[in-house]
């Protein structure tokens, strides 16, 4: 089941040449989902291929580097004569404001826009087999990440185990896999729990929008499959950093850790650094538990496809 990530936008406030303001895609069995929408997403968008098909907007806050990019992407949908409504998540107290971006110049899409509020600990959005969680951040505006946190897979079916006590192949193997006891011919009852494995982790994705070093990173998600982070500066600007409510890049390793995260995704670099990511991939990797080559600066139209933890 396809999971993948495309970073459509990784610079910080001030865009260069080389890197968009915020925007992460993420596609997962044909649904779109679209987290911030920076100045230019949707060029980001043709450019790099992911379409225009998203059910959810997920926002983590109302700096014009995270959503900029809303009128213009609505005007293209509409253009393109889309008529699924589209659901925006975005944090408390931000519902009016985004509202007015949303019609702005008095432009109203001509598809259902629906708008609603999430805080910490709520669940934004549940989809059939996942859902999105909103997470507490530290910036200073209202602001939330996001987890996507898929749920526990089946464990797995062991048919020899199966065969060895009876059971016949078909529709019986199906039934024990789903959960259910059942009967053989000879009146021996199969329990799932016999053949049937542990339930299996699915996979997660934690994005943090801005933010400075926040608890409510760890508990997003347990030990998830990636970690988009902002590490905005790298140790020379620590106290930049505190004084902006963003991160360094040590910082997000060190959250990546406490966080069980197998992989650490740079973001929002600021345009102080002119495209050189050696110290911020330097300090970062200083301090992360896990392989040197799982820290990296995503560049814009970079795709990740995420698997399953047992493969």
């Amino acid at each position: 089941m396809p999971l993948r990530v495309t970073f459509l936008g990784t610079a910080g406030a001030i865009p260069t040449t080389e890197r968009n303001p915020s925007s992460v895609f993420v596609a997962r069995e044909g649904e779109g989902l679209l987290f911030d929408a920076g100045e230019g997403t949707q060029r980001q968008m043709m450019r790099f291929g992911t379409g225009f098909s998203v059910s959810h907007l997920f926002v983590t806050h109302l700096h014009g580097d995270h959503v900029l990019g809303i009128p213009g992407l609505l005007q293209t949908m509409a253009f393109n004569d889309r008529t699924e409504p589209l659901a925006i998540h975005t944090p408390h107290g931000t519902r009016r404001q985004l509202k007015s971006l949303v019609n702005a110049l008095d432009n109203r899409p001509s598809f259902p826009v629906r708008i609603s509020e999430v805080g910490g600990g709520d669940v934004a959005y549940r989809a059939e087999e996942y859902e999105v969680r909103a997470f507490d951040t530290d910036h200073d505006t209202r602001s939330v990440g996001y987890a996507l946190v898929e749920d526990d897979r089946k464990g797995r079916f062991d048919r020899e185990r199966a065969e060895e006590l009876g059971v016949p192949v078909g529709p019986q193997f199906s039934r024990l896999h789903e959960g259910e006891t059942v009967e053989l011919e000879d009146g021996t009852v199969v329990d799932p729990e016999q053949v049937v494995g542990e339930p299996r982790p699915g996979r997660a994705i934690v994005y943090t929008g801005d933010t400075r070093p926040a608890e409510a990173t760890i508990e997003a998600a347990d030990e998830p499959d990636l970690l988009i982070h902002d590490a905005t500066f790298a140790d020379d600007r620590a106290e930049r950093a505190a004084d902006t409510a963003h991160s360094t890049a040590r910082q997000a390793a060190e959250i990546a850790n406490r966080a069980g995260a197998d992989r650490l995704a740079l973001m929002h670099l600021s345009s102080r650094y002119a495209g050189q990511t050696d110290a911020h991939l330097e300090q970062a990797r200083e301090v992360f538990a896990g392989d040197e080559t799982d820290v990296f600066v995503p560049d814009d139209g970079q795709n990740l496809e995420i698997e399953y933890p047992d493969g």
